[in-house]
């Protein structure tokens, strides 16, 4: 499926969730190919994943979301150190 999305030398590419249900050595891999992929094209990643381990593996910025509004924006430290604390439900 990357292969396809590159196809056409995207300026963005969009990956929702493509580490999900995968070991953790392919993941690592899938992580490094579009690091790799990212900076050769010196193209955008947006990168959508439930998975905060991934985040502050890949991310340069964070944007989390909730019920399809902005909560958090900033530095996936950041980020992610607000976040310990649960997001009130309303």
């Amino acid at each position: 499926m990357i292969a396809m999305a590159l196809a056409l030398e995207p300026i963005l590419l969009i990956a929702d969730e493509p580490t999900t249900a995968l070991d953790v050595t392919t993941q690592a891999q899938i992580l490094e190919l579009i690091r790799d992929l990212q900076q050769r094209r010196g193209m955008s990643v947006m990168f959508i994943t439930h998975d905060f381990g991934v985040v502050a593996e890949i991310a340069n910025r964070v944007c989390v979301m909730r019920h399809g509004k902005i909560v958090e924006l900033g530095t996936p430290s950041r980020c992610l150190r607000i976040l310990k604390t649960p997001i009130p439900k309303r």
